[in-house]
């Protein structure tokens, strides 16, 4: 039995969880999500959680069961908390500033970069050198997250570039002179 698939999903006040024949909906103060599953599993909704039951043994039922019983949780926790991915920006001169809905960052290239900011997910920059992404999917806010990053990612030698706020990078040693 998997061991996260076998875990119920607690579901809170003000959370509805809305099962159809291929499809799951979670409904929450934050807003609402769907996903759609495949026949292998079976979720079931009491009055304070969720259960996901596979339906047979095979290897693609049991892969399906410990997938929907997590993309279940974090819809659930999208709706009520939210998700958030934190961007750091190092370097000289390189920075980002929101204006209505656009991102535009100096990563020194001749042209500053304008990213549109789409409409599922929030950005806001906490001073000149940090980029916040929330949202209520943790799929979008990671996927706009890594678009991001991937604008500029850090280099080795200094460290410049867009990373993740949790990320280590490991440095390395420039060249040494021939003496």
């Amino acid at each position: 039995m998997s061991r996260i698939g076998r875990l119920p999903v607690q579901i809170p006040e003000g959370v509805t969880v809305d099962v159809g024949k291929s499809e799951f909906t979670v409904k929450g103060p934050k807003g609402s999500l769907s996903q759609k599953y495949e026949p292998l599993v079976e979720i079931q909704v009491d009055d304070s959680e969720a259960v996901v039951k596979r339906l047979s043994e095979s290897k693609r039922a049991r892969g399906m069961h410990g997938l929907y019983r997590k993309l279940l949780w974090n819809m659930v926790q999208g709706v009520t908390q939210g998700f958030e991915r934190t961007l750091e920006i190092t370097g000289v001169g390189y920075r980002a500033e929101r204006k209505d809905d656009v991102l535009t960052l100096n990563l020194g290239f001749s042209m500053p970069i304008e990213f549109v900011v789409p409409e599922d997910v929030e950005i806001s920059c906490e001073g000149a050198n940090k980029v916040i992404v929330r949202g209520t999917s943790r799929e979008r806010v990671g996927q706009i997250a890594s678009e991001i990053r991937s604008l500029r990612p850090p280099e080795p030698y200094k460290g410049k570039g867009i990373k993740y706020a949790d990320e280590r990078i490991r440095r390395k040693v420039g060249k040494s002179g021939v003496k």
